[in-house]
């Protein structure tokens, strides 16, 4: 039986709006597309949901439009809301800017999604099970009021419960005394090369010694790191010690690159979840992230049969394998 994954951070709204590049310091762009959509960790929701996960949302959601558009693309991907909705305000939104070469620059606007209670984190706390995936996102604790609560509540987790940080873009802005007793309490740590060349310093020089120095960082036993290298895969610093590998990516040609990360993240967890090697994990998130860019719009990851389709086509019968079940016979 596979595992639940549960999302201990936010779902947003997402206004992505295509510009054929970012304006200067002043400037004004006019943008060729426009659409807003749920995002922040709906997207790693998703990606984890469609593989075939049992999927919770373990965050704050507001009253309002934003809040209305975000639970409504919970429901519609079958994810399970644990907390009721927030009377105070509204949900919080991102504006991403898509450039022509597919990058995304956001800016983010948070909303009662920043302003959790005590009540709620120990409503959160008592619903992780043991043998959950626990999702933690750098946005969740680099937020003032968030930030120290949901450190205390991943300190206190089920010791069989697996941890997933995210960093984020903002992990440089993140208090030590709040990263700290996450990455102590961290089995797996998700970071793309811009965010490991911030936790690792002069390290990140490499990928394979950015993995190193990220699984130096972490002292919980057996813990791993993927490092996300877009194009060229990942680096995977395994739980066993050994030394960090690249687990190949598939060639393709993006056309927009958000929601890559969550792609990528979402389908590692759920295959880990049904007890897939790490390895195997990491080579199929590669496939989901390739699929993902190729597609316009943030919440593009593949389902279990899209993303079979996709490794067939590509030639990624390992990928395929492992999707029938047929891993340890490949």
């Amino acid at each position: 039986m596979s595992s639940r994954m549960v999302l201990a951070g936010n779902v947003i709204a997402d206004l992505v709006i295509e510009v054929p590049a970012l304006p200067e310091r002043g400037g004004d762009v006019v943008g060729t597309r426009t659409e807003l959509t749920a995002g922040g960790g709906f997207n790693t929701l998703a990606a984890a949901g469609r593989l075939g996960a049992a999927t919770v949302f373990a965050g704050l959601h507001g009253t309002g439009p934003y809040g209305d558009l975000v639970r409504a693309a919970l429901a519609a991907e079958g994810v399970r809301t644990l907390l009721p909705p927030r009377t105070d305000g509204d949900t919080g939104f991102t504006v991403a800017l898509v450039d022509a070469d597919g990058e995304r620059t956001f800016v983010t606007s948070f909303g009662v999604d920043a302003r959790m209670t005590p009540a709620e984190a120990e409503k959160i706390a008592a619903e992780i099970r043991p043998g959950d995936l626990v999702q933690v996102s750098g946005y969740g604790l680099v937020m003032p009021v968030n930030g120290p609560l949901l450190a205390s509540l991943v300190d206190r987790l089920p010791d069989s419960a697996t941890v997933c940080l995210d960093p984020a873009p903002l992990v440089a802005d993140i208090p030590a005394g709040v990263l700290e007793p996450v990455l102590a309490r961290t089995d797996w740590l998700s970071a793309n090369a811009r965010e490991a060349a911030l936790m690792s310093g002069s390290a990140a020089t490499d990928p394979a010694r950015a993995a190193a120095a990220l699984r130096a960082r972490l002292p919980r036993a057996g813990a791993g790191v993927l490092v996300r290298a877009d194009r060229d895969g990942c680096w995977l610093a395994p739980p066993d010690g050994a030394p960090p590998v690249r687990v190949p990516g598939l060639p393709v040609t993006a056309v927009d690159s958000s929601g890559a990360g969550d792609a990528h993240v979402g389908a590692f967890l759920a295959l880990l979840g049904e007890g897939a090697d790490p390895f195997a994990a990491a080579r199929a998130a590669n496939a989901s992230a390739a699929y993902a860019v190729t597609r316009r719009g943030p919440a593009t990851a593949p389902t279990r049969e899209q993303l079979r389709s996709f490794a067939a086509e590509m030639g990624a019968e390992d990928v395929v394998a492992l999707l029938d079940g047929r891993a340890a016979e490949a």
